[in-house]
């Protein structure tokens, strides 16, 4: 009985939050779509051959404002809120792997999406790879943006930078996390967004509060933390066991990032944090955005779109 008044509570907090306006793009549809227990919020732009972008944490559909006009002159651009996020409902269960990964295949299935181009940023770009992995019939290219890929290769190189990743293991905080996200001035959602970035500048306050004012909602934090250990944490456990080993990449897969957590960009090549893919992936190339921190669709978005659209049309 308590669970259900619990749920009945985060559906009724879901539906006033859902009224609250959404930001506007010229070009840019909206609408609702009714998934097996879910109700997700979809923004769409542009025609033709389709892209489905998944965003990152602590974000929504907002983090591809910069670049989805431009892709949306030659694509069908598709970008969901995943679950919990944005306007899309927040209930208090479904953020294992394999409901994420199920949210997504159903989106494609609903709108009648035999296979799409992908593009992932963060915990959107976990999700993306595990989407690949367990479906690769659905996904024809894939760019993963600043997010791991499932073969990481561990070593002791690594360590002196761990500190870094302090605000993963906050956020993963039980009884913390939420607190964090969505109380007093919310100065921990704008540090995750502001410190990793080459130029605070690239948002304005009326973005950053696009973001907060979503997590003030208690079922949203609460969402957004779940999604977050489930994609940030338990995948980065299993990837560092091996548990990924026994499968391939079979995707064609671009990776861009910007600033490298483990080390620079070593004169060009590829960070060794970032390797140990090769021998599990098909098709798997790596591109370095100059001038770019953590969240590169917002920070270099022509640099961005230029590198996606080439890869693409290489296809």
């Amino acid at each position: 009985m308590e669970r259900h008044e619990r749920a009945l509570r985060a559906e009724a907090t879901t539906t006033t939050s859902q009224r609250r306006p959404l930001p506007k793009i010229e070009g840019v549809r909206h609408r609702f779509v009714e998934l097996p227990g879910l109700r997700m919020h979809v923004a769409e732009a542009g025609s033709g051959d389709p892209v489905l972008l998944l965003h990152g944490f602590p974000q929504h559909w907002w983090a591809w404002r910069k670049v989805l006009p431009a892709l949306a002159a030659h694509h069908r651009v598709i970008c969901p809120d995943l679950r919990g996020a944005g306007w899309t409902d927040a209930p208090p269960h479904g953020y294992e792997r394999d409901q994420l990964v199920a949210d997504v295949v159903a989106l494609l299935d609903e709108l009648g999406l035999d296979s799409v181009r992908m593009v992932g940023h963060d915990v959107g770009g976990i999700l993306g790879f595990r989407v690949c992995l367990a479906h690769p019939e659905r996904v024809r290219q894939y760019v993963a943006v600043a997010a791991p890929h499932p073969y990481p290769r561990v070593s002791a190189r690594m360590l002196p930078h761990m500190w870094k990743l302090w605000p993963m293991f906050a956020t993963a905080t039980p009884g913390l996390g939420p607190v964090l996200l969505s109380r007093g001035r919310q100065r921990f959602p704008r540090y995750l967004m502001t410190a990793e970035t080459s130029d605070r500048d690239v948002w304005s306050e009326q973005d950053i509060e696009l973001y907060l004012s979503r997590l003030r909602d208690p079922a949203r934090a609460r969402a957004a933390v779940a999604l977050y250990k489930s994609l940030a944490l338990s995948e980065a456990r299993r990837s560092v066991a091996g548990e990924y080993r026994s499968t391939r990449l079979r995707t064609p897969t671009l990776g861009l990032y910007g600033v490298v957590l483990y080390g620079g960009d070593e004169g060009g090549g590829i960070p060794k944090g970032l390797g140990g893919y090769e021998e599990y992936a098909d098709a798997f190339t790596m591109a370095h955005i100059s001038g770019a921190g953590y969240y590169l669709p917002e920070e270099q978005p022509e640099s961005f779109v230029s590198h996606v659209l080439e890869f693409f049309d290489a296809a």
